[in-house]
């Protein structure tokens, strides 16, 4: 909107996009020459044990009826929306662009990795079919105000967030966490994406090959735990659960290409920054945040 777009963002109230009748019919009344496919279903590894089946289906026709509906309704662009999840499971060192395709997604996360992971390939479909343009951006983890903060649904950085804050007014001496603190991950700060999505959206056009957006470095677990615990203020202990599931062991995209292909940017605010901007955040709107699903 900044840049003088007219910005549209359906609602599931309004149009459920897991349908092909519901996609076209929003693109009729909204015609748009740029689609930006952020919707999904989506949690932490507890949904991804609990609901498979649930996540498997409705990301897999969203995006195929979003990525028809485009064609059908004129779209000049479609930019499609991937995840760190759709890389083989097995890799180590940070991931580049070519391994997409090395081998099967981490177990943990196959049911809603793969489904992310056919839309680059529908898209070359339709792009030698149909002439559709589109990209395909690999995001690494995201975190910031306006996430999900629901205990069944949240990533790791909202889990913990919520945790340490009801942990503090609570007045409750421990927290747990789950897991071992080992594994690696990566975070991203919700608005440096989103400008991360628009630069993307203007200045590359490479259909063929997905596109790494994040910030290259690493952090454990148990260092974003620390780090969350100090921001907080909370003072009271962390107990880790090391019976529950770590997950894979390290997962951080290599941004090499990222930084060259959209003129040098870098996001710009550290993980320090963004969650210190997270927790003042959920603070401040807490029941409103604890209330969206």
């Amino acid at each position: 909107e900044h840049l003088g777009a007219k910005v549209f963002v359906p609602r599931q109230r309004d149009y459920n996009l897991t349908t092909l009748d519901a996609c076209l019919r929003c693109l009729l009344e909204h015609p748009c020459d740029l689609l930006v496919h952020a919707a999904a279903y989506y949690g932490g590894i507890g949904i991804n044990v609990t609901e498979p089946a649930r996540l498997y289906y409705t990301n897999l026709v969203m995006g195929a009826h979003l990525m028809e509906a485009a064609r059908l309704a004129g779209v000049a662009k479609f930019v499609a929306i991937g995840t760190a999840c759709s890389y083989p499971g097995y890799l180590e060192g940070d991931l580049k662009e070519d391994d997409l395709w090395a081998g099967p997604c981490h177990a943990s996360v196959v049911n809603y990795g793969l489904t992310k992971k056919m839309m680059a390939v529908q898209a070359q479909a339709y792009k030698r079919q149909y002439g559709l343009d589109s990209i395909h951006l690999i995001l690494t983890n995201l975190y910031g105000p306006g996430d999900s903060y629901n205990p069944d649904r949240s990533h790791v950085v909202a889990a913990l967030v919520r945790k340490w804050v009801e942990a503090e007014l609570a007045r409750v001496p421990s927290v747990e966490v789950w897991g071992t603190g080992r594994p690696i991950r990566e975070f991203l700060y919700v608005e440096d994406c989103a400008d991360a999505i628009v630069l993307a959206a203007e200045k590359y056009n490479e259909c063929a090959l997905p596109l790494n957006i994040g910030t290259g470095i690493g952090t454990s677990i148990r260092e974003l735990a620390e780090t969350i615990h100090e921001v907080s203020g909370y003072r009271g202990k962390m107990v880790w659960n090391t019976d529950k599931p770590d997950g894979a062991m390290k997962k951080v995209l290599d941004v090499t290409r990222m930084r060259r292909e959209l003129d040098g940017w870098t996001p710009p605010t550290d993980l320090r920054t963004g969650l210190a901007k997270t927790i003042a955040w959920y603070r401040a709107n807490k029941a409103q945040a604890d209330a969206k699903w």
